[in-house]
């Protein structure tokens, strides 16, 4: 009768994926795809006053092949969805995408034919962030929640129970 058979089944494959859930979404490195007003308030996160060091998000990553999540700040227009999908898809598995501002998520007040009506689709995005810009405060708090998502929890609204 050996060890194996006194341990139940499955406990160190569900642990381990528990762990490697949570050093994931602990370290997320960014690239940056700011294209308008947005792109000044996630530099602002970025910055000394909301710390984004404490989330694992020391610095943002000019090259795609060293970052996990793209943030994408801003209006995409038709010319830039090929280099948008291009970073992307140069981006090392696993990888997520969130989309900030209202102009990313869904074109804006831009509804014509030279902006893309949102970013979903052109890449497939894990968490929106809405405003016109959205305060560094907010893009913290989609990140929050997208570490949540990444380790598989549920994350409850604010007010309900």
């Amino acid at each position: 009768m050996g060890l194996e058979e006194n341990l139940p089944s499955g406990i160190l494959l569900t642990n381990l994926e528990k762990f490697v859930n949570y050093s994931r979404s602990a370290s997320l490195w960014p690239a940056t795809f700011g294209l308008a007003c947005c792109a000044i308030e996630m530099m602002s996160m970025g910055g000394p006053r909301h710390d984004a060091a404490r989330f694992g998000m020391e610095v943002f990553r000019a090259s795609p092949r060293q970052a996990d999540l793209m943030i994408v700040a801003g209006r995409v227009s038709n010319k830039m969805a090929p280099v948008l999908r291009r970073i992307y898809d140069q981006m090392s598995d696993p990888k997520w995408v969130l989309s900030m501002g209202v102009c990313a998520t869904s074109g804006g007040m831009f509804n014509n034919y030279a902006i893309v009506q949102g970013v979903d689709h052109v890449v497939p995005v894990d968490m929106y962030v809405p405003g016109c810009p959205p305060r560094p405060e907010m893009l913290l708090d989609g990140i929050l929640k997208l570490h949540a998502k990444i380790r598989g929890e549920t994350f409850v609204e604010q007010g309900s129970k």
